[in-house]
C-alpha cells in the first residue's frame, strides 16, 4: 500500500513522518492507568455479549484489536494516555504504522472497524465527546470466494470418525455441521431442547439473537442418536458430571466449546491430509455451495444459512459458476 492509498482512505489528509513529533506533544493532561482503560474495554465486550449476542470468538478479536491500538498509543503518548485523547493525527499515524509493516487490507479493514465500535460505545455511555474513527473510511475489499469440500472430500473426513465413545461424538458434530450449513457457536451453543429428531428439524440459535429452524437427514439423525445413546450419558457418567442441558459434551463431560469443535475438525483433516485449509467455517461453505450445485435456490440457502441479506449469499453463486467454467474447459472439445 502506497502512501497515496492513506491519503484516499482518511478523507484526504495525508500523513507526514514530521507529524510524530506533533503526536508526541499531544499527550493532553487527561491521564489514565491501564487499569481504568481495561474497565472500559471490559464493559464494551459485556456490552456486545449481552445486548448484541455477541459470541465469545468476536469478543476476543475485539480485544486484540483495541489491544493492538492501545499498546501503539502507549508508544506515541506514554503509559498514562486515556481512551479520550485520540485524534485524528493519532490515527492517521496509526494508519502509517500499519502500512509501514506490511499488514494486509483485510487485517487495517478489521481493526479499523472494531476501534469505530469501541468509541461508538463510548460516545454512546458519553465518554467521550466524538467518535474519532467515524471519518476513517476502510478501503473496499475483493470478496475473496469461499473455500469449501469437494463431495468426495467430505464424505472422507465424514467416514473416519470411529465407534468409541468420543468417535460417536465427533461423527456426531461434523454430521449436524454438514447437514445444517451451522456456525460454529451455533452448534456448541445447541441445547437439547433444540433437537427434534422425530421431524427431522433443529433450532439453531443464530447471530442477533435470530433463530432459525433448519431440516437435517437421515443420515445426520442415525449419527445423533448413536452419540446420544451410546456416549454422552457415559461420557458425563465416566467422569462424574451432572446432566446439563447441553447437546455436545467435551472428552471430560463439559460443554463442547467453539475452539474443541476445530480441534475435532483439525484431527480428522490431518488424518486425510488435505492440502486445503480447513475450519468448520470451511464446512459451512461446503454446505452452501453442494446444495447450490444440485440445484437449490438462492433463497432457500440464504435461510439455511441465517444470511440477514441475500448478497451475503450471492458469493456461492461465483464459486459454482467458476467451477462450472473450468469443468466446461476441461471436458467440452471445443472450448
Amino acid at each position: 500500500m502506497t502512501a497515496d492509498y492513506f491519503e484516499i482512505w482518511y478523507n484526504g489528509a495525508s500523513f507526514k513522518n514530521s507529524d510524530n513529533a506533533a503526536l508526541e506533544q499531544k499527550a493532553g493532561s487527561i491521564v489514565a492507568t491501564g487499569k481504568e482503560r481495561q474497565q472500559l474495554v471490559q464493559a464494551f465486550l459485556d456490552y456486545l455479549f449481552v445486548e448484541k449476542n455477541g459470541s465469545v470468538l468476536t469478543g476476543e478479536n475485539y480485544r486484540r484489536d483495541i489491544r493492538d491500538f492501545e499498546q501503539f498509543m502507549i508508544s506515541k503518548a506514554g503509559p498514562a494516555f486515556a481512551w479520550t485523547q485520540v485524534e485524528v493525527l493519532h490515527i492517521r499515524s496509526y494508519l502509517a504504522f500499519l502500512n509501514k509493516e506490511n499488514y494486509a487490507r483485510r487485517t487495517i479493514t478489521r481493526r479499523i472497524s472494531s476501534l469505530r465500535s469501541f468509541y461508538k460505545y463510548l460516545l454512546r455511555e458519553e465518554i467521550v465527546p466524538a467518535n474519532p474513527f467515524a471519518g476513517v473510511r476502510t478501503p473496499k475489499l475483493d470478496k475473496r470466494l469461499p473455500v469449501f469440500l469437494e463431495e468426495g472430500e467430505i464424505d472422507s473426513i465424514l467416514d473416519l470418525p470411529d465407534q468409541s465413545l468420543l468417535g460417536l461424538r465427533d461423527r456426531a458434530v461434523l454430521e449436524l455441521l454438514y447437514a445444517t450449513g451451522c456456525r460454529v457457536s451455533e452448534l456448541a451453543g445447541m441445547r437439547l431442547g433444540d433437537v427434534d429428531l422425530g421431524s427431522l428439524f433443529v433450532l439453531l440459535h443464530g447471530k442477533g439473537s435470530k433463530d432459525r429452524i433448519v431440516p437435517i437427514g437421515h443420515t445426520c439423525r442415525d449419527a445423533f442418536l448413536a452419540y446420544y445413546g451410546k456416549s454422552r450419558a457415559a461420557l458425563l457418567e465416566k467422569y462424574g458430571v451432572e446432566d446439563h442441558q447441553y447437546v455436545f459434551v467435551n472428552n471430560r463431560g463439559g460443554r463442547l466449546t467453539d475452539r474443541s469443535v476445530r480441534r475435532i475438525l483439525d484431527k480428522y483433516v490431518r488424518q486425510l491430509a488435505l492440502h486445503k485449509k480447513v475450519s468448520p467455517h470451511t464446512i459451512r461453505h461446503t454446505f452452501a455451495t453442494h446444495l447450490l450445485d444440485h440445484g437449490a435456490d438462492l433463497r432457500a440457502v440464504q435461510e439455511l444459512l441465517g444470511h440477514a441479506s441475500l448478497s451475503t449469499t450471492q458469493i456461492y453463486t461465483h464459486v459454482t459458476s467458476e467451477r462450472i467454467q473450468k469443468v466446461y474447459q476441461k471436458n467440452f472439445p471445443r472450448a
